[in-house]
């Protein structure tokens, strides 16, 4: 019998910490948010096009700059100070919407989890 769950010489298998699946709940929260805040904040024919353009660009400037195969490779700064941004916005439209602790809740969360997977891409 051959072993099917070796892996092929010069290919490393995937790990998966808790942290990666703290970050992508982030993330999943971040496009959540933005596209809540654009159903509900708008009147009618704006609120279409917010709640669904608001993800919609968060969703392609991480592909462009934040994912693990991104197009543009940029400085480390760079990356996090994007990162930064996304998240701002996503408190901010909490924010907006009256909900202040959900906001602070989202900005505490996705800083510590940014703060430490910038500190292990560092390592």
């Amino acid at each position: 019998m051959s072993e099917a769950s070796t892996t092929q010489p010069g290919r490393q298998k995937a790990t998966v910490s808790p942290l990666d699946i703290v970050r992508l709940i982030v993330e999943v929260a971040l496009v959540f948010s933005l596209g809540f805040w654009g159903f509900v904040a708008w009147a009618f024919p704006w609120n279409i096009a917010a709640g669904i353009l608001a993800p919609a660009l968060a969703i392609l400037i991480w592909a462009l700059f934040l994912s693990p195969r991104a197009v543009f490779a940029v400085h480390p700064f760079v990356r996090t100070v994007i990162e930064l941004v996304l998240y701002a916005t996503a408190t901010l439209a909490w924010w907006s919407l009256g909900q202040t602790w959900i906001g602070v809740a989202f900005a505490v969360v996705a800083t510590i989890t940014g703060l430490l997977i910038g500190r292990r891409r560092l390592q």
